[in-house]
C-alpha cells in the first residue's frame, strides 16, 4: 500500500465530492443483469431520487450501479461514479457526470460513505455486505455523521439480520445498534425517509 497514493485519493474525492449536496450513495451487485427487476428498481430509484433534487453516488460499475446511474442521468441531479482498478478491469458505466477512479478499496469505500447523506445498499456479494458493514460501524461508533441506511429487500437481508440479532443476544451489540438501519421491500418507503 502506498501512502502517498491513499492521500491523494482522499485529497481528490475532496476537492471534487465537497462540491455536491444532498448525495445518496447505491450499493448492490455487479452481477446483476440489466433487465433484472433489481436493475429496473435501482434505476427507478436513481431516477426519482434525481429529479427531487438527490445526487447519486455509486461504484461506477455495472449492475446495480449502472441501473443507478442511469436513472440520475436521465434525472435532474448529477451522477457520480466512484470507480476503482481492478485485476479483471473495470469500465466506469456510460451514464456518469463525474468519475473518480481509485487504486484502494477502502478509500473509495470512505469516499462513498463520506460523502452520503444516506445509504442504499441492493442485494449483494461480498464487497456490498463489505460497505454495508463499514457504514453501520462508523455510525455505530460515531466516527460518521448520521446518515439513514436502508437494505433493500427484506427476503435477502433476513439471513443477516438473525446473525445481528444473535450478535445482540451474546451482547456484542446493543438493541439500539439494531436500529440503525431500515429493512425495506419498496422504493417509495426509501424516497419518503430520505425526504423527512
Amino acid at each position: 500500500m502506498n501512502i502517498e497514493v491513499v492521500e491523494s485519493e482522499l485529497k481528490q474525492a475532496a476537492i471534487t465530492l465537497d462540491r455536491f449536496n444532498n448525495n445518496i450513495t447505491i450499493f448492490g451487485s455487479a452481477r446483476v443483469n440489466d433487465d433484472s427487476e433489481l436493475a429496473k428498481t435501482a434505476y427507478q430509484l436513481g431516477r426519482r431520487l434525481s429529479d427531487q433534487g438527490f445526487n447519486i453516488l455509486t461504484g461506477a460499475g455495472p449492475g446495480i450501479m449502472r441501473a443507478a446511474n442511469q436513472g440520475a442521468f436521465e434525472g435532474k441531479s448529477s451522477s457520480i461514479g466512484l470507480n476503482i482498478k481492478l485485476p479483471k478491469e473495470q469500465i466506469p458505466n456510460p451514464f456518469l457526470d463525474q468519475c473518480l477512479l481509485f487504486e484502494h478499496l477502502f478509500t473509495r469505500k470512505v469516499a462513498l460513505i463520506k460523502y452520503a447523506d444516506a445509504c442504499v445498499f441492493f442485494p449483494g456479494g461480498f464487497g456490498t455486505v463489505d460497505e454495508l458493514m463499514e457504514a453501520l460501524a462508523l455510525v455505530q461508533t460515531r466516527k460518521s455523521k448520521p446518515i439513514k441506511i436502508f437494505l433493500l429487500g427484506e427476503v435477502f437481508w433476513k439471513p443477516l439480520i438473525s446473525f445481528f440479532k444473535t450478535l445482540e443476544q451474546y451482547q456484542y451489540i446493543r438493541q439500539s445498534d439494531l436500529e440503525l438501519f431500515c429493512i425495506v421491500d419498496n422504493i417509495d418507503n426509501i424516497i419518503e425517509q430520505i425526504k423527512e
